[in-house]
């Protein structure tokens, strides 16, 4: 048994032509975004703070196209495991004209109520002017990131997650080198501080589409599809996509707007409690990488093998990533521990602020197993094999149920130092593996999506 979950060539053969690309996506995004956040605080923490606070619409924007597009990918893996290419490109088309309609509704919101939205996350007026300069420019990147969004998950989930990859690292390289002279003003750029930010994003981003498209389009791939051949949507192949999706956007807009608020709990706490968590957040998406690529890996994995109705492989597949995550999430513990001290040399931040995020990191680190493999539960296991709707009250559960009601408790009963604020937060990741482990020996998440459609 040990030897079959750990010495099988073919399976992590396969398992690391997946994941590794994405793994490498995700290593640079975070380690750039933390560039940038190192970058932005050496204008001070109110910048880090207005900023983070700034992109708490974009989180939430980008979980629900996570959810989308999660869900949208379930169809395009089991699709892609018989090879139908028709549906395929419809299910492609769903996923960019959702996600569409989505970022328009979020780039009114965010254009013309940008004071009202920061003012729930703090009361400092400065930190609200600085993040609405910020915010009323990022918007308008965000029907982009939808589009690129679509396209890259459907890359993923026909096992082309090279591509994505690597117009994520040459955009972001991008951006770094454009917040180097827009935020300072060096070579003779204007110095426009969180502003000169947004407009490296928004060019980025930009970037990023136009590269991603082109070579899609130009090499002949499976994603070329023609726009006649994306809008052949019957109302019933909608229906049906939106039975299984559905409750994964839901499951990203529960959880990511209980992320918001506690979010709003740390900003209420103080600005440098928010930049506290701030930081220690951009920290650990760095060491995080390798989990969403496993997670992301595991979803492929299941769902073509249900696609290609080998569903004993489907379920030999969730055993054996039930059984190598917490051990990859308590070496990316040991490894937060080991690092943290050197990654936090690089901010410039008051010993306040440095105090919480090393604390804040211990606290990630201790529960990091439970984490990561959470993470593959619900990416991977749940959403792979079509159990959406258990995955929403998995986790909106945790979330609402548990999180929520401890970081108010926390932060605003007890007014406990942010970093056991955290720490009891972090109780929800223990509950929702509790709950999630029988539903994997149960075999009830398994659900071949396409089969009627």
């Amino acid at each position: 048994m040990i030897r079959s979950l750990f010495f099988d060539k073919e399976f992590y053969k396969k398992l690391v032509s997946i994941a590794l690309p994405i793994s490498l996506q995700n290593l640079i995004s975070s380690s750039l975004n933390m560039v940038d956040t190192v970058m932005i605080g050496q204008l001070g923490e109110t910048s880090i703070a207005s900023v983070g606070i700034a992109n708490q619409v974009f989180f939430f924007f980008v979980l629900l196209l996570f959810g989308l597009n999660s869900g949208s990918a379930i169809f395009i893996s089991q699709y892609w495991g018989k090879r139908d290419i028709i549906n395929i490109r419809r299910v492609l088309g769903f996923a960019v004209v959702s996600g569409v309609f989505i970022s328009v509704i979020f780039t009114v919101a965010a254009l013309f109520f940008p004071e009202e939205i920061l003012s729930l996350f703090s009361k400092d007026n400065s930190v609200i002017e600085l993040g609405r300069q910020y915010l009323v420019i990022i918007c308008f990147s965000y029907i982009i990131t939808s589009i690129t969004f679509s396209y890259s998950f459907a890359s993923r989930s026909i096992g082309k997650a090279k591509l994505p990859m690597i117009v994520s690292a040459i955009s972001l390289g991008l951006n770094t080198l454009l917040n180097y002279l827009l935020i300072f003003g060096n070579f003779g750029f204007p110095q426009l501080g969180v502003k000169g930010a947004a407009i490296a994003t928004l060019i980025a981003r930009t970037v990023e589409l136009v590269l991603l498209l082109s070579i899609i389009y130009s090499k002949g791939f499976v994603l070329d599809a023609k726009i006649k051949e994306m809008l052949d949507l019957s109302k019933e192949f909608i229906k049906k996509i939106l039975k299984t999706t559905t409750p994964v956007i839901l499951n990203e807009a529960f959880w990511s707007l209980g992320i918001i608020t506690y979010s709003a709990v740390y900003g209420r706490i103080s600005t440098e409690a928010f930049a506290s968590v701030q930081i220690s957040n951009t920290v650990q998406q760095v060491f995080m990488v390798v989990s969403m690529g496993v997670g992301n890996a595991c979803a492929v994995m299941i769902g073509n093998s249900i696609g290609a109705n080998e569903e004993s492989l489907a379920i030999d597949y969730a055993k054996r990533f039930s059984f190598i995550t917490p051990i990859i999430g308590i070496i990316i513990g040991v490894f937060i521990v080991a690092f943290s001290p050197i990654i936090l040399g690089f901010f410039d931040v008051s010993p306040v602020v440095r105090s919480n995020v090393e604390k804040i990191l211990i606290i990630f680190a201790i529960f990091m197993a439970f984490k990561v493999f959470n993470t593959t539960l619900i990416i991977g296991i749940l959403r792979g094999g079509g159990d959406t709707t258990f995955s929403l009250f998995l986790e909106a559960g945790s979330v609402w149920i548990v999180g929520v009601p401890l970081a108010i408790i926390g932060g605003h009963l007890l007014h406990l130092p942010v970093y056991w604020v955290v720490a009891l937060v972090s109780l929800e990741e223990f509950v929702k593996a509790l709950v999630g482990i029988p539903r994997i020996i149960s075999k009830k998440w398994l659900r071949n999506v396409i089969e009627d459609i």
